[in-house]
Order: C-alpha cells, then structure tokens, then sequence
C-alpha cells in the first residue's frame, strides 16, 4: 500500500466515523423539532380556545378560517420547496409558525370534544406513532412501495372526505375514512421515519444542508403525528 492509498483509507474511515456520529444526532434533532412542534401547536390550540373572543372569530368568520387553512398550505409550501434557499434559522422559525397557525385551526377540538377524550387519544395516538416509528428506523424491508400505495390512498381519502363534507354528508361514511385515515398515517410513520433515516445516513454529516434535511424530516413526522390524531379523535373522542 502506497502513501496515497493509505491517505484515502483514513478519509473514508474518518467519513464513515463522522457519518455513524452524525446520524444519531441528527435523529435526535427530527425528534426534538417535532416535539417542540407538538407542543407549540398544543398550548395554541388551548389558548385560542381559552379565549372566547379568539374562537368566535375562527369559527364565525369564514375568511379567517379558510385564511388560516390557506396560510398552512403556504407555510407547508414554502418551508419544503424553499428548503434549499432558505436559511437553516428562516425554515425553523417558519416551522414554528405553521406550529402556530395550525394550533389556531386545531383549537376547536377543545370545544367539540372533552378534555379527558383528548388526553387519552394523545397518549394513544403517541404510543401508536412510538411503535410505527421503531419500526421504520428499525426494518430491513424497503418500506418505499408501500409509501407510494400510502400516497396514493392519501389522496384518494382526501377526495373522498371532500365528497363527504360538500355532497353525500353522511357520519357513517366520516367515519370509515377515519379508521382509513388511521391505516394510512400509521403507515406513513414508518415509512417517513425510514425515508428520513436514508436521507440522513446519506448526508453523513451535521452540516447545515444535513440538519435542513431533519427539519423537512420533523415536520413531515409532525403531520403524521398530527393526522393520526385528529382521525383517532374522531374514532375514539367524546363530545361535549
């Protein structure tokens, strides 16, 4: 082995060394993201519903309501399509407002449901997304195919659910796409955890462009968790 050969051993080694620090930390950063996500969103939801004046402008006023609707798609947009030209700190504090504006819209479960329903589904709903998530970061099967089934199911539901609210309006359909919702976003938590875990082990690195990977990978997990939610509160969540 020449002096050449042995300088290239230690670079990749030295590679596959910071590659094996990096993905764990970087793991941990899609976590940390998506629960401080979880619980700007909760303590939102709460406050607005806390405040009488607050929540009759969300309900009673369609423009805000479908205001705040359009303003998480446009957040959604932005942060994964610009992820690139954004700064690491401009994405962040725009994940945190989507966190924001979508506790604003979400703070009408504590209205239509009680408070207890709504703990028990949260810990219900985190337990389901701790197993899924084990699961995806632990397999060996390319969960890939069954992501693109997921997706396409995904959009099926949400025509379905469309159909629903404006046409056949009927409670019994409502809520056999809520367990489908169910079976699509369990699914979806495995495969996003293991699309995220590929991507990161790629990056290999806890550079700026690595950690913009795992925000784009918290708040896909975030709307996993959040879907999954919202559809076992409507299986298993008690009207007040």
């Amino acid at each position: 082995m020449n002096y050449n050969d042995y300088e290239l051993n230690i670079s990749q080694r030295e590679r596959e060394l910071e590659a094996s620090t990096a993905l764990p930390a970087l793991m941990r950063k899609v976590y940390v993201w998506m629960s401080l996500a979880l619980a700007i969103t909760g303590f939102t939801a709460y406050a607005v519903a806390d405040i009488p004046n607050l929540q009759e402008i969300i309900l009673m006023n369609r423009w805000v309501f479908w205001g705040l609707i359009i303003a998480e798609f446009g957040l959604v947009i932005a942060i994964s399509a610009g992820i690139n030209k954004l700064s690491l700190t401009t994405a962040t504090l725009l994940f945190v407002l989507y966190s924001v504006v979508n506790g604003a819209t979400l703070s009408v479960i504590f209205i239509a449901y009680t408070l207890g329903s709504i703990a028990t589904v949260f810990f219900i709903t985190a337990g389901t997304f701790a197993v899924m998530a084990f699961i995806g970061y632990t397999t060996k099967a390319d969960l890939s195919k069954m992501g693109k089934l997921l997706f396409m199911a995904l959009i099926g539901m949400i025509i379905a659910t469309l159909v629903n609210v404006f046409f056949v309006k009927s409670g019994m359909f409502d809520l056999v796409l809520s367990y489908i919702g169910v079976l699509i976003f369990v699914g979806l938590t495995a495969y996003d955890t293991q699309k995220i875990k590929v991507m990161l082990m790629q990056a290999g690195d806890m550079s700026e462009r690595s950690q913009k990977i795992a925000l784009l990978g918290a708040l896909s997990l975030y709307l996993d968790f959040i879907n999954l939610f919202i559809y076992l509160l409507r299986i298993f969540g008690r009207r007040n």
